[in-house]
């Protein structure tokens, strides 16, 4: 697939790991990784100094998206912040110093996407305590990307996250809220609505004619007949039984203890699950270092590392960039399937 506009990078928390697997993602550009032309969102002289310091050999160009794809393969396009911006951040020391150039990145980043100029949108990670201590609203990532992907006067799209590997995909109904929430939050309408936009994406984006999808009970032996719990008897049968007379291929509330097994996942397309856990746990014990989040129900291509800001070892580089460059391989594919 030949891309003519380059991806979007945002910068991620500078003191985190980002940085540094956007360097060395752009060094496996020639090692039959095949990425597509990308740019990052940041401070030219700080990602210059980080590469310095960790005696990378990495060119880079200060252009925006239009000359990205020119340059790329001789130097790293790094786009400034347009409020010129300067970034200070010492590796491994989070600082709420370098809240608004996180998040200036971050909307940049949406702002070219929606415009055209970009093809795709990759977020490297944030902290997101560092950006509360700043007043940051949102629960996470994923639902500030959803308020910025709101049209005028209209309420923000439902954002489901997948998280997708060539061996498992989940999309954790639930996402960033306290387990003790859960059975409130956990209604037929929101499991209804996030397999709706599953099923689409996974038919509009990646290309599955009639994907399978398995929803994981909340319950343990999910709910064992409402008598361990009735959340799967009243709430997820019911949602189940909705999706499925909608013509949806969709089975569950199945126990979630059975569910990941490679018997099992040869089943369905993607597993949802009411928790959070439920489905990052297995992704992450069967694709820990290849796995990628991907943002369903955008009106845009958003995909990202499916790891933290790991500021135990950032600067040290030793960090590997297998997810972040999944992350690249996966927004340029979605962006060939849209076209």
């Amino acid at each position: 697939m030949t891309v003519h506009r380059p991806i979007a990078l945002t910068m991620g928390d500078p003191a985190g790991i980002g940085p540094e697997i956007a360097l060395m993602a752009w060094l496996a550009r020639d090692e039959g990784a095949g990425l597509p032309p990308f740019f990052l969102i940041g401070d030219p002289d700080f990602i210059e100094a980080r590469a310095s310091s960790l005696g990378f050999q990495v060119p880079v160009a200060e252009v925006g998206p239009d000359l990205a794809v020119e340059v790329f393969s001789r130097a790293l396009p790094v786009m400034p912040l347009p409020s010129g911006t300067r970034v200070g951040a010492v590796a491994g020391r989070p600082s709420a110093a370098d809240a608004g150039a996180t998040l200036e990145s971050i909307m940049t980043a949406v702002g070219l996407v929606r415009s055209g100029e970009a093809i795709a949108l990759v977020t490297n990670p944030i902290a997101k305590y560092v950006l509360t201590s700043v007043g940051f609203a949102y629960p996470g990532h994923t639902e500030f990307l959803a308020a910025l992907a709101a049209e005028p006067g209209k309420a923000a799209p439902l954002p489901v996250m997948m998280l997708w590997s060539e061996t498992l995909a989940v999309v954790p109904v639930t996402i960033h809220v306290a387990l003790r929430r859960v059975p409130d939050l956990l209604t037929q309408d929101l499991v209804v609505r996030t397999a709706r936009i599953v099923a689409r994406d996974l038919t509009e984006r990646f290309g599955i004619p009639h994907p399978r999808l398995v929803l994981s009970g909340l319950n343990p032996h999910a709910g064992e007949a409402g008598t361990m719990g009735t959340e799967d008897r009243d709430v997820l049968e019911p949602a189940v039984a909705q999706l499925q007379d909608e013509g949806i291929d969709i089975r569950g509330p199945l126990p979630a203890d059975t569910l990941f097994h490679p018997r099992a996942r040869a089943a369905y397309d993607v597993a949802l699950t009411p928790t959070h856990d439920q489905a990052l746990i297995p992704i992450k014990t069967i694709a820990f270092d290849d796995g990628v989040n991907v943002t369903l129900g955008l009106p845009f291509i958003r995909t990202s590392p499916d790891h933290g800001t790991a500021f135990d070892i950032a600067g040290k580089g030793v960090a590997r960039p297998d997810s972040l460059t999944g992350a690249l391989r996966l927004a340029a594919r979605l962006a060939g399937q849209q076209a």
